[in-house]
């Protein structure tokens, strides 16, 4: 059965774990939603947030130690369940 986190587990084959790992998101504004991203991630993770040119959006980049490929994948699927968050 596949899904659409195969490519990923493609990418990560020969990588060795564990490895610091970037993700990037696009949210609306939102002070609620912030909480909810900061509490996916632990206290070790490094959370930069940079404002849109009109303060609407706020681009999210959060580096944190992973230790496998199922690790980053279950970060992405609990950060889809925030409505309206863009992965990139």
């Amino acid at each position: 059965m596949s899904d659409r986190y195969d490519k990923l587990r493609e990418l990560f084959e020969d990588q060795s774990f564990p490895l610091v790992y970037p993700f990037k998101f696009i949210i609306k504004k939102d002070q609620d939603k912030m909480i909810h991203i900061k509490r996916i991630f632990d206290e070790t993770a490094e959370i930069s947030i940079r404002e849109s040119k009109n303060g609407n959006y706020s681009s999210i980049t959060i580096k944190q130690m992973m230790l496998s490929t199922d690790d980053i994948i279950n970060r992405y699927k609990l950060m889809e369940e925030i409505e309206g968050i863009i992965s990139l």
